[in-house]
């Protein structure tokens, strides 16, 4: 058997590039049990991000660290009278273990259960101020700026076509009109995938995940892919999926 051909860094992680076919880099992936839970990337073309979406990666991204010339103080003195512009890189993910939350198994603690008719669901609305938002919580170690840009420029791509393989979307919910939890992820046909979420008060952001949840399921989704696994995501009904099963799932709901 054949495999796609991959291309090693030192490191032993993947790097991928927009020539590349993902759903074969995928494949392949999967074929050798790669090990690391991130490949490398250095494009952060938005067509070569929508393809690495499609494909079922988490597109991560980082700020490279600088190391400073010479030896020494003077080494040091010259780095910092000659500061760099930064240097970033894409970190698409696939992970090791997937948390995903298939609808019937959804679970709602009965102290939650009252809070849930204060809030209002909202899709797509306010999605710049939710990702900066999310930035200004959480840091912008993996949500970097120019992923964040790219994000919103695809948001406005999504907006006007509605056949955009690979579109950011917004929940959030508000409370007297107010918003008070939100967050940002990437619908790919009938899936949609958590990036990050900020909560301003209380149980804000369990209710706003249980609404989304039941959101997605009304409109016909096939499961919601939680990303990484955490205890509050078993707590509410998720399920730790191995990559093959996630790869399978997801590629027939994404038709």
């Amino acid at each position: 058997m054949s495999f796609y051909p991959l291309r090693y860094l030192p490191s032993g992680h993947i790097f991928i590039t927009p020539s590349d076919d993902c759903d074969k880099v995928v494949d392949s992936l999967l074929a050798i049990d790669y090990n690391e839970e991130f490949c490398l990337a250095g494009d952060f073309g938005e067509d070569f991000i929508i393809r690495l979406m499609e494909a079922g990666f988490l597109v991560m991204s980082a700020e490279l660290g600088d190391e400073a010339d010479g030896d020494g103080e003077t080494g040091a003195e010259e780095c910092a009278q000659t500061p760099r512009d930064p240097f970033y890189i894409l970190l698409p993910k696939l992970h090791l273990v997937r948390s995903a939350l298939f609808f019937p198994e959804l679970r709602i603690k009965k102290s939650i259960r009252r809070f849930l008719p204060q809030y209002e669901l909202r899709v797509n609305s306010d999605f710049d101020r939710i990702l900066d938002k999310c930035v200004a919580v959480h840091g912008s170690q993996w949500l970097t700026s120019p992923l964040t840009e790219t994000l919103k420029r695809l948001r406005d791509r999504g907006g006007a076509s509605a056949d955009l393989p690979a579109k950011p979307v917004s929940f959030a919910v508000y409370r007297d009109g107010e918003l008070k939890a939100g967050e940002i992820g990437i619908q790919v046909g009938r899936v949609y995938t958590s990036y990050s979420g900020y909560r301003e008060e209380g149980n804000a952001g369990t209710v706003q995940i249980i609404l989304m949840t039941q959101w997605l399921q009304a409109a016909g989704f096939e499961f919601l892919d939680l990303g990484m696994p955490l205890a509050y995501k078993s707590a509410m009904g998720a399920q730790d999926i191995t990559p093959r099963r996630f790869v399978d799932l997801f590629r027939a709901a994404r038709s």
